[in-house]
């Protein structure tokens, strides 16, 4: 363990003296030389994945931590995708790093530790998915009967594609449009991911023809191989998928989340295919089974059609005897009115000569209905010369003298002659002719001496005619006698 140190450097007492690197390189050596490859089993944290494409992270568990580190050259070799809080049995070696006198774990390979774990983290995961509504039943779609494009996103290099290809052109050629992706390892789960929603964006009548059912396949593996499709970003994409999907990942036995979220679940790849087209020979087989079913009910229907007209011609009297027995009648009764009808005639010409002798002439009629008339005439006039006799004496009876009359005409006048004078008594002008003055401005009467203007104009009636004037000041001279120039 010695042999590395540098033998000329000098020595107090029995107490050897290295330099820093010496002793690094001294642990690195031991610690490289003594564990060699080791698998260290802990939960991840810190993760965190360097612009470099190099991944660093920790290892712990309830006792301790180490520090792990991942090169780019190895980080699609991983197997599975690492994230904080996934527990994990990384595969690599012991290594010092002698700048900081620390040790690390160079991590080649991580599996997930043991199914028991794994399988709960995909449980958790498929709970949290279902009670979003993810896997109900309303959101499943029924497949196509016949797609004329069949999207498929496999391996480009595994069986899977070779065995849906052959089924396909085994039972009913369609065309095939093919989205390589990886199906396991570093990325695969975001490259299925692209897959389903690069399909399900496509649009119809595009350069890369839209297909009508998608079918996500892989072959068998172990349970970290298939984790790609427990990936929660693929569930969601399977989900939201517009085209109906098909999985079919593994083997019969086989669960995965996708599956769950996809519209059918295949147990293998060849049966995926088998879902996706019918056999041609039992398509073609199936149409003329139900072709001739048609023309076998098409003829019982005709022939049932023509057993009720039958019954219903059976049923109907003989048109010919029933139109001969109509003209025998028609004959008959032609004959009959030929002979009654000159009787008829006659007959009733008889009955109105008989009337015509009962009848009066026009002449005693008028004469009646003028004699009549004379009457009533007569009986009119004398009535009438009877009213204006009667009506003529109540009007004599109605007459008044004239002398009541001209005594209430007297009394009414003296009566008003009395309130004229009173009316004259109390007027204005009676005032004014007693030697007051009424002044007004602009047409109304002046109540107040504040209310006028100095210059202003105003009207004078007086009882025996009206003068102009105008509001003088009060330094005007006496001969001006008070505030008014005439």
């Amino acid at each position: 363990m010695n042999e590395g140190f540098a033998a000329g450097a000098p020595q107090v007492g029995n107490v050897p003296e290295y330099t820093v690197s010496e002793i690094s390189g001294a642990i690195r050596r031991t610690l490289e030389g003594t564990f060699g490859r080791v698998r260290v089993r802990g939960e991840i944290t810190e993760f965190k994945r360097y612009p470099s494409g190099h991944i660093y992270f920790s290892l712990k568990d309830e006792h301790g931590k180490i520090s792990g580190v991942v090169w780019r050259g190895s980080v699609s070799r991983l197997g599975l995708v690492p994230e904080n809080g996934l527990e994990i049995i990384a595969t690599g070696k012991i290594s010092a790093y002698g700048e900081r006198s620390s040790y690390q774990l160079v991590v080649e390979r991580m599996e997930y530790a043991g199914e028991g774990a794994l399988l709960a983290r995909i449980e958790r995961l498929r709970l949290k998915l279902a009670e979003e509504g993810l896997f109900d039943a309303a959101r499943k779609r029924s497949l196509p009967l016949l797609p004329q494009v069949i999207g498929v996103v496999t391996s480009a290099q595994g069986a899977v594609l070779h065995d849906i290809c052959t089924t396909l052109a085994r039972r009913f050629p369609r065309r095939v449009v093919v989205w390589p992706v990886a199906v396991q390892g570093e990325g695969a789960a975001e490259q299925v991911c692209a897959a389903i929603n690069g399909f399900s964006r496509l649009e119809a009548g595009g350069r890369v023809p839209r297909p009508e059912v998608l079918i996500v396949a892989r072959g068998g593996g172990s349970l970290e191989d298939l984790m790609a499709f427990n990936d929660e970003g693929v569930v969601r994409a399977a989900a939201g998928c517009s085209i109906p999907l098909i999985s079919a990942v593994g083997h019969e036995t086989d669960t995965t989340l996708i599956d769950f979220a996809s519209d059918r679940r295949a147990p293998t790849p060849t049966a995926a295919a088998e879902m996706a087209v019918p056999v041609r020979t039992e398509v073609l087989a199936d149409l003329e089974h139900r072709g001739a079913r048609a023309l076998g009910a098409l003829s019982r229907q005709l022939q049932t059609g023509r057993l009720r007209l039958d019954r219903a011609a059976a049923a109907l009297p003989d048109l010919p005897s029933l139109l001969q027995t109509a003209r025998m009648q028609l004959d008959d009764r032609g004959r009959r009115l030929e002979v009654a009808l000159p009787g008829f005639v006659q007959k009733q010409r008889a009955n109105l000569v008989a009337v015509e002798r009962h009848m009066p002439s026009v002449e005693t009629l008028l004469a009646g209905r003028r004699t009549r008339v004379a009457l009533l005439s007569n009986g009119l006039q004398n009535g009438l010369r009877h009213s204006l006799q009667v009506r003529e004496a109540r009007l004599g009876r109605l007459r008044i003298s004239p002398a009541p009359l001209a005594a209430l005409v007297r009394e009414r006048t003296a009566r008003l002659v009395g309130m004229a004078g009173q009316l004259e008594a109390v007027s204005p002008r009676a005032v004014l002719a007693r030697g007051y003055a009424l002044v007004t401005a602009q047409g109304q009467p002046v109540t107040s001496a504040k209310a006028l203007k100095v210059g202003e104009a105003v009207q004078l009636t007086f009882g025996d005619g009206t003068q102009d004037a105008v509001i003088g000041t009060t330094g005007a001279p006496a001969q001006a006698q008070g505030l008014l120039d005439f």
